[in-house]
C-alpha cells in the first residue's frame, strides 16, 4: 500500500530528493568506509571440543572508546556443520547477546558460554594471557578455516582449487582496520580479488542492475522506504552475498551469510568488503558451493527451504487500492472475463476493512451477504480472493480484536504501556510476534476472520514496521485524528522524538532511510520492548518474519490447507513462509527494468515466489509501457497488476492494446503452469530461484554476469523483453548452443558463441526462447488456472539443431495443491522424468515415472510432442505404455516444418538447413504411465 513515499515531499519533486541522497550516500561511504576505527584482538586459547568445532578466546590488544567500550573478552566458535557449510560465530565471552532467535530460525546452537572457559584458566587469567599460538588450520571436505593469533585474523579457503573466499586480514595500506566488537559496534572486512562478481544484500533497488556495484551503499535495515529509491535500505534486510568468480574461463561460486538482524551497513569496495553492524553478534555461514544452484541449495537448506506455493497462486492477480464497493470488484472479474484475459485471483487492498480496521467488513460498502455470494460464485469457477492485513492494532474501545489484544497482553511495550503509533485507522498498537501468547490471539483473530469471510490467503503488509509517527507520542485531545482529510499518512497523534537513550540514537548511524535518519525514524521506537525485554533495537527487521511466521501458522490451522502470504518485509528464512512482492513502484520505463534484478536477487534470498506491481503502483503508466509491463511480468513468479488510490484505472483490459499483449502473454504463462508448477517444486526441495540469472546455467559465461534485462525460467527457458519506449526490437545475449522461439518454435537462433542478436518485438510481442537439450511439459491453457490444469499435455523436446548425438530432459510434478505439503510419498503427487536421445539415425522420447497413481486417478493424458533440431522422419515408428507395444496407431499424425533461422547461417552450418520442427499429434499417453516412442530420423530422398 502506498506510504509516505518522499518524506512528505511531493510525488513529482521526488527525484530531485533522490539525486540529493545519492550525492549525500556516496560523500557518507567515502567518509565511513576509510576510517579505522579499533586496533584488532589476539587469539589467546583455542582447542578441539568433542562435537569437532574449534572453540576459543580473543582478547583485546587496545582499548578505545571510539563508537563506546571495546569487549575485552571475546568467544571464538567455529564448525564445519555440513561437508559444504561453515560457521564461524564471535560474541562476547562473558555476556549473552542478542542472536535471531533460534525458535523462528531453527539452526544448530553454539556451546553455552560458561561451558568454553578453559578448565586450566580462570576469568582473570584469560585477561591477561599471552601466550603465543602457532597460525593454524581448521579443515573440513571442502572449506579450510585459517587463522592467525596476533592480531586474530581468519580466512577462509577452498580445498579443491585453493581460493580464498574470505580473508580479514588488513594492511597498512587497507581503509579499513582489525577486528572491532563493542555493544553497538562490530566491524569485519573481508579482501576481495577485483574480478569478483558479488549478488545480494538487499533489500534495494540496484540501478546498476543486479551485480553489486563498488561504493554504491548497501544498508540492510527494514524500512517503509518506496522502491523508487534506489540504493537505500528498503522492505526487507537479507545480509547474504553470492561471490562468482572465472579463472581461466572456470568459474566457482560460494556464498557469505552474516546471520545478524541488528542494521548493518555493507562497503563495498570491489577489492574489499566491510561490515558495521551496530548490535548482536558475528555469525557467518560460508557455503562452499561451487555452483550458484549449489549455493541456494546449501544456503536454503539452512534457512529453509521456500515454502510451497497453490497451484492458482502461479496464475495472474488483480488488485487496486480503491475498489471502493463490491460491485466494482465484480465488474472487474467480469471485464477480465470478457477481455478473454486470464485471471485467476481478484485482491482487496483495505477497501473492505470498516474504518480501515484489521479483520473486519465495510458494513455499507462490502456487505457480508453480498460478500459471500460473490465468493461463493468466484470460488465455484476456481478464482480465490486475497485481502490485506496491516500490523497495526485499532486503538478503540469498541473494536474486539483491540480488546482481545489488551486482555491477552500482545502489543510491544514502552515503558510498560502498549507503544502508540499511527498507522491507516489512525492511533495503533503493534502485537509483538516474539511473545507466544500474542502467536495464539493472532491465528484466533484470522480464525474469527475467516468465519466472517471464507478468505484464501493473505497479504500481511506495512510490518517493517511501518509508523505515519516519529517517537513517544500520545492520542491529542480535542481533535478527531485522523480527520477524513488530506491524504491520511500524514502524523496528527501528539509526538515527540525518543533521542535519550543510546538504543533510540546509537553512537554509529547506519545510513537509515538513504539519510542516516533516526533508526527509529517512522517506525516503533527502538527503545521500546518485546518479550522477555527484547529490544526493538535488535529485533526491528525480524518484525515481518515474525509475522509471516505466526499467519502461516495460523492459515495452516484453518483447514489443513497450503497456506498463501504475500509479505511487504522480509528477512533471511521467509520465503519459508510467504511470496514478496517488491513494494510500491512507479509506473516508469526504469522501475520496469529494476524489477528485473529485485526479482532475481529475491531468488538468490530463498524468496522464489517473487514479483512487481506490474504495469507500476503509481502514478498513471503509458499505454505503451503496461503494454511492455505485462509482457514482461507475465513471467514474474508472481505475476499480479495492482495500482494506487490516486491512480487512473490500469487493469489489463482499460486499453485494446494492453488486452492484447496480456492475451499473447499470459495466455502462454497459463500454457506453461505445469512447468512453473514444476519450479516450484525444485525451489520447495532444493531452493532453486524460480527466475533466474543467466549465470546460473551459463555460469563459465562472463557477458552473463552483470546481465540484467534478461533472466531464465529455470535452467532453459530465457526471457528477453523491451525496456525502452518507442523500441520495436530488442537486443537479447545468447549464450552458445540452440535457442528456440517458444511461440514460433520453427524460428531458431543457433550462436556459436556469446553474442547479442537483435530480434524483432512488436508491441505485443515478448521473446521467449527454450534452450537445447531440454524437455518442458505444457497443457492448452484457459482463462483460470483450474481449468487449464484440467486440458491435456505436451512436451517439448529440444535438441542442437542438426544433432545427430544428443539428450535432452526434463521434468514434470503434480499433487494435490491443498495439502500442507509439496512431496512424494503421500498418495497424492506424482513425479515423471522425461528423457529424450538421438543416436544411431533414431530418436527416442522415454518417461519414467514416480507415484502414479495421483496421475492416473485425474487422468491426464500427453496428447503432443514437439522435437525440434533433427531431421525428418523416416519411419519405424514405435510406442510402448508400461512396455507393451501400442498396436493400434492410427490416430498419431506426425507432421514436419522446416526451421528457420533468425541470422544468416554461415556456409559451413549450411547442413543445418535440413532440421526441422517434428510434431507427433494424437497421442493418449497417460501421464502416469511409464511410455517409450521412436522413430527413425532423416530426410527422404
Amino acid at each position: 500500500m502506498f506510504f509516505n513515499f518522499s518524506f512528505s515531499l511531493s510525488f513529482y519533486s521526488f527525484h530531485r530528493f533522490s539525486l540529493l541522497l545519492l550525492i549525500l550516500c556516496l560523500a557518507r561511504v567515502d567518509l565511513a568506509s576509510t576510517t579505522k576505527i579499533g586496533n584488532g584482538y589476539r587469539l589467546i586459547s583455542v582447542d578441539e571440543s568433542p562435537d569437532g568445532s574449534l572453540v576459543g578466546h580473543l582478547q583485546i590488544k587496545q582499548k578505545n572508546n571510539v563508537y563506546g567500550a571495546d569487549i575485552p573478552l571475546l568467544h571464538l566458535y567455529v564448525k564445519h556443520e555440513t561437508d559444504n557449510r561453515l560457521r564461524v560465530y564471535i560474541t562476547d565471552a562473558e555476556k549473552q547477546r542478542w542472536e535471531v532467535p533460534y525458535n523462528l530460525l531453527p539452526r544448530e546452537k553454539p556451546p553455552a558460554l560458561k561451558q568454553t572457559i578453559g578448565r586450566s584458566r580462570t576469568r582473570k587469567d584469560a585477561y591477561a594471557y599471552t601466550y603465543t599460538l602457532t597460525p593454524s588450520e581448521y579443515a573440513g571436505s571442502e572449506l579450510i578455516f585459517l587463522y592467525t593469533t596476533d592480531p586474530f585474523t581468519f580466512s577462509v579457503k577452498r580445498k579443491s582449487n585453493g581460493q580464498i573466499l574470505f580473508d580479514s586480514r588488513s594492511d597498512e595500506s587497507d581503509p579499513y582496520g582489525d577486528l572491532v566488537f563493542k555493544d553497538q559496534y562490530l566491524e569485519i572486512s573481508t579482501k576481495l580479488p577485483k574480478d569478483a562478481s558479488l549478488y545480494g544484500l538487499g533489500e534495494n533497488t540496484q540501478p546498476h542492475g543486479i551485480k553489486l556495484y563498488p561504493n554504491d551503499p548497501y544498508t540492510l535495515y527494514t524500512t517503509d522506504l518506496s522502491a523508487i529509491n534506489l540504493n537505500a535500505d528498503l522492505y526487507g534486510s537479507h545480509p547474504v552475498y553470492m561471490d562468482l568468480r572465472n579463472i581461466d574461463g572456470e568459474s566457482s561460486t560460494h556464498g557469505v551469510l552474516l546471520l545478524n538482524s541488528n542494521g548493518i551497513d555493507v562497503f563495498y569496495r570491489g577489492n574489499s568488503l566491510t561490515y558495521k553492524v551496530i548490535g548482536g553478534v558475528l555469525d557467518f555461514y560460508f557455503f562452499s558451493g561451487p555452483t550458484p544452484l549449489d549455493v541456494v541449495d546449501q544456503y536454503t537448506q539452512l534457512i529453509g527451504r521456500p515454502a510451497p506455493m497453490p497451484y492458482w497462486s502461479l496464475g495472474f492477480h488483480q488488485c487496486r487500492w480503491g475498489y471502493h464497493n463490491l460491485s466494482v470488484v465484480e465488474d472487474v472479474v467480469e471485464n477480465y472475463k470478457k477481455a478473454k484475459i486470464p485471471l485467476d485471483v481478484i485482491w482487496n487492498d483495505d477497501d473492505h476493512m470498516d474504518g480501515h480496521k484489521d479483520f473486519t467488513l465495510n458494513p455499507t460498502n462490502y456487505p457480508r451477504p453480498k460478500l459471500l455470494e460473490f465468493l461463493e460464485k468466484i470460488h465455484g469457477q476456481g478464482m480465490k480472493y486475497i485481502v490485506i492485513i496491516d500490523p497495526g492494532i485499532g486503538v478503540n474501545a469498541s473494536y474486539g480484536v483491540y480488546q482481545r489484544g489488551i486482555a491477552n497482553d500482545v502489543f510491544i511495550k514502552y515503558e510498560g504501556k502498549p507503544y502508540l503509533a499511527q498507522v491507516w485507522p489512525g492511533a495503533v498498537n503493534f502485537p509483538d510476534f516474539l511473545n507466544p501468547k500474542t502467536v495464539e490471539w493472532w491465528g484466533d483473530e484470522i480464525r474469527r476472520f475467516h468465519e466472517l469471510v471464507p478468505v484464501d490467503g493473505l497479504w500481511i503488509d506495512m510490518n517493517e514496521a511501518s509508523n505515519f509517527c516519529t517517537g513517544l507520542c500520545t492520542i491529542p485531545e480535542g481533535r478527531i485524528c485522523p480527520n477524513g482529510t488530506g491524504p491520511g499518512w500524514d502524523c496528527c497523534l501528539d509526538c515527540k522524538n525518543v533521542t535519550k537513550t543510546r538504543w533510540d540514537d546509537p553512537p554509529y548511524k547506519i545510513n537509515a532511510s538513504g539519510i542516516q535518519a533516526l533508526i527509529g525514524y517512522k517506525t516503533i521506537a527502538t527503545s521500546a520492548s518485546h518479550y522477555n525485554g527484547v529490544l526493538e533495537y535488535d529485533a526491528h527487521s525480524i518484525y515481518g518474519f515474525s509475522q509471516a511466521i505466526a499467519t502461516h501458522k495460523a492459515l495452516q490451522g484453518l483447514e489443513g490447507k497450503r497456506p498463501f502470504i504475500l509479505s511487504r518485509s522480509t528477512f533471511v528464512g521467509s520465503g519459508h513462509y510467504a511470496a514478496h512482492w517488491t513494494g510500491d513502484n512507479k509506473g516508469t520505463w526504469d522501475d520496469l527494468k529494476y524489477s528485473i534484478s529485485t526479482m532475481l536477487n529475491f531468488g538468490i534470498f530463498g524468496v522464489p515466489m517473487v514479483g512487481s506491481d506490474i504495469c507500476g503502483f503509481y502514478p498513471a503508466p503509458t499505454e505503451e509501457l503496461c503494454n511492455r509491463w505485462i509482457e514482461l511480468g507475465a513471467f514474474y513468479p508472481f505475476s499480479r497488476d495492482h495500482a494506487n488510490f490516486y491512480s487512473p484505472r490500469q487493469e489489463l483490459y482499460q486499453w485494446e492494446t494492453v488486452a492484447e499483449s496480456a492475451r499473447n502473454a499470459l495466455g502462454m504463462r497459463y500454457k506453461l503452469l505445469p512447468y512453473l508448477y514444476t519450479l516450484n517444486y525444485e525451489a520447495h526441495t532444493s531452493g532453486a530461484p524460480i527466475a533466474r540469472p543467466l549465470f546460473f546455467t551459463f555460469t563459465n559465461e562472463t557477458k552473463c554476469y552483470g546481465l540484467s534485462t534478461q533472466f531464465l525460467l529455470g535452467s532453459s527457458l530465457m526471457v528477453s523483453p523491451v525496456l525502452e519506449e518507442k523500441k520495436t526490437s530488442t537486443d537479447a545475449l545468447f549464450p552458445p548452443g540452440s535457442w528456440y522461439n517458444l511461440f514460433d518454435m520453427a524460428q531458431v537462433i543457433v550462436s556459436k558463441e556469446a553474442h547479442y542478436i537483435t530480434l524483432d518485438a512488436p508491441l505485443h510481442v515478448i521473446n521467449v526462447h527454450l534452450y537445447q537439450n531440454t524437455i518442458i511439459p505444457m497443457q492448452q491453457g484457459g482463462l483460470i488456472s483450474k481449468e487449464a490444469r484440467m486440458t491435456p499435455f505436451s512436451l517439448v523436446v529440444t535438441f542442437p539443431m542438426a544433432a545427430t548425438v544428443g539428450a535432452a530432459k526434463g521434468n514434470l510434478f503434480v499433487d494435490d495443491d491443498e495439502l500442507p505439503e509439496m512431496k512424494l510419498g503421500n498418495g497424492y503427487s506424482t513425479y515423471v522424468d522425461f528423457y529424450a536421445t538421438v543416436s544411431n539415425g533414431m530418436v527416442k522420447v522415454w518417461s519414467d515415472v514416480r507415484e502414479s497413481k495421483f496421475a492416473l486417478d485425474k487422468g491426464w493424458i500427453i496428447e503432443k510432442v514437439t522435437v525440434l533440431g533433427l531431421d525428418g522422419v523416416q519411419g519405424g515408428f514405435e510406442i510402448e505404455v508400461d512396455g507393451n507395444p501400442v498396436a493400434n496407431t492410427s490416430k498419431v499424425k506426425i507432421s514436419t516444418a522446416e526451421h528457420k533461422y533468425t541470422e544468416k547461417l554461415e556456409d559451413r552450418d549450411q547442413d543445418m538447413m535440413k532440421s526441422v520442427m517434428i510434431e507427433v499429434k494424437g497421442l493418449e499417453l497417460p501421464v502416469g504411465k511409464i511410455f517409450s516412442m521412436s522413430w527413425k530420423i532423416g530426410n527422404k530422398a
